[in-house]
């Protein structure tokens, strides 16, 4: 068996999990609600007790695939409605901004003019001193999307280190050029 696929999912008592024809949905006391459909030719769902089992049908190798995908994706869609998945971002530049306007962001990244990027639904962002923001969002894929969008607006540079990037990210550092003193004379 997959060491991913095999492990049973916990559904705690804040979320409801049901299971019919090919998909998995999973509903949250404050209203949220969520579906993740899966291959039924490869793959079980069932609920045994407080916890949901996933199986697969034969032992080929695209069998253990989708056994493991569809038992990540159900675990994250039931963790997300009970832990919010988020990531954040760090802007580092003379001049870079970040603010919460409305529904959406604003930031300021050195251009002509300020960029606005508005939060899709069910994405929260907090703006700590104006350089951090985090995401924040019940679903894994578009908490991560989003941030990588943010992240596009202006990637980190190599020389300087200027940009947007995630917290803790190691940006490699290039050398710039040498100027005057090691050119050889001409005599």
């Amino acid at each position: 068996m997959s060491k991913v696929g095999k492990t049973p999912i916990d559904i705690p008592e804040s979320v409801e999990l049901t299971v019919e024809d090919g998909a998995v949905t999973a509903k949250a006391e404050n209203g949220l609600e969520f579906t993740q459909e899966y291959d039924p030719d490869f793959v079980t769902a069932e609920i045994n007790d407080d916890e949901l089992v996933m199986g697969r049908k034969a032992d080929k190798k695209e069998y253990k695939e989708k056994h493991g995908l569809y038992r990540s994706l159900v675990a994250n869609m039931v963790e997300g409605l009970v832990n919010p998945f988020e990531k954040t971002l760090v802007l580092e530049g003379l001049g870079y901004r970040v603010r919460k306007q409305g529904g959406s962001l604003v930031f300021e990244l050195g251009y002509s003019h300020p960029i606005e990027y508005p939060l899709p639904e069910n994405i929260e962002a907090e703006v700590e001193d104006n350089d951090q923001v985090t995401i924040k969002g019940p679903e894994k894929q578009v908490v991560g999307q989003v941030a990588a969008d943010i992240k596009s607006l202006r990637p980190p540079e190599p020389y300087k280190g200027k940009g947007i990037k995630y917290k803790g990210e190691e940006i490699i550092r290039k050398e710039g050029k040498l100027s005057g003193g090691e050119e050889a004379e001409i005599g």
